[in-house]
């Protein structure tokens, strides 16, 4: 055991590659509704984690967490109260209280999971210039500027990009080139392919590629997506029939071809992450309590069963 936390479920590495961010899911914190974010310093020597502090979420069941690329601010997005948090970093990686917060309102058409807002992601753009909180329950993601010094971030204009109604925005991840992002859609079991335009803060629909078999009749739920270092490949999981699709990806347009869905080697694939040589995937199954090692074919992208760890409801991956 590294460290004891109360609830982790996410965790974030700075990139000076010496500080921890974890996302605390809590909904009752210090007598108070809501989470917190608490952050360590990373012993490599010893393999464990020495905490610096922690702090309110702002919100209950703070879900993700995120630092930008100087690692002077931090995020997180709270699923349970519908809201997302700023906070500055110090240089020993000691946590500010909030320094911006919003809380969102409404609904989305689903009565069942879209009752209210559910902050889902917290992910900072390639210059660094914005923040994006996907929300699942209305249906969004909300851009904000980021002023990476004090972790301020103001409301950008226009303000968000709007999903398909009922699809339910899980996550996102950036394109190596920056011009494109993937959003995995929850609801849809969906992978949406977005153009980026860094300067005025825009994200603007190219793709939807649904990833649920045809024949599967039950109830699915897209998770997360990672991409290759040479962006030829993304991979994504779905949750309940337990599969991970792996595409290609044009060069040209970021546009993805599906090219087979594999098992994702247990049940409920809730994170996945490649190694830093890209020969492995790493799925965290949380249903089946182990962590799936798959091979990876780096010339074709094809993935190849491999071996399984055990593991009590795993649920992030992160290389340290």
């Amino acid at each position: 055991m590294a460290a004891e936390a109360d609830n982790p479920t996410f965790l974030a590495l700075a990139p000076n590659g010496r500080t921890v961010l974890v996302a605390n899911e809590l909904d009752t914190y210090e007598g108070k509704s809501g989470g917190a974010v608490s952050s360590y310093t990373l012993d490599r020597a010893n393999a464990r984690l020495i905490k610096i502090n922690e702090v309110a979420s702002m919100g209950g069941g703070p879900c993700h967490v995120a630092f930008d690329h100087t690692g002077r601010s931090a995020f997180a997005a709270n699923y349970g109260g519908g809201s997302a948090a700023s906070f500055s970093v110090g240089v020993d990686g000691r946590l500010s209280a909030a320094v911006s917060f919003f809380q969102y309102t409404g609904q989305g058409p689903d009565n069942e999971r879209q009752k209210g807002p559910h902050a889902h992601r917290v992910t900072v753009s390639p210059d660094n210039r914005f923040l994006l909180v996907n929300d699942l329950g209305l249906d969004a993601i909300h851009i904000y500027r980021l002023d990476a010094g004090t972790a301020k971030l103001t409301l950008n204009d226009p303000p968000r990009w709007r999903s398909a109604p009922g699809a339910g925005p899980r996550s996102l991840q950036f394109h190596p080139n920056g011009r494109f992002a993937y959003c995995v859609t929850e609801m849809a079991s969906s992978v949406v392919v977005l153009r980026w335009n860094a300067r005025p803060g825009v994200l603007e629909t190219v793709q939807e590629v649904v990833m649920r078999p045809p024949e599967f009749q039950g109830v699915t739920a897209g998770d997360d997506i990672v991409i290759d270092r040479e962006a030829r490949f993304a991979y994504a999981t779905d949750r309940f029939d337990d599969i991970v699709a792996t595409f290609s990806i044009s060069p040209e347009s970021g546009r993805l071809t599906l090219l087979n869905r594999t098992s994702c080697g247990g049940k409920v694939p809730r994170h996945l992450t490649l190694d830093p040589n890209g020969r492995w995937l790493l799925v965290a199954n949380q249903a089946s309590d182990n962590i799936a090692v798959l091979a990876r074919d780096t010339r074709t992208g094809q993935l190849a069963a491999g071996k399984s760890f055990s593991l009590s409801k795993p649920q992030c991956l992160v290389f340290a």
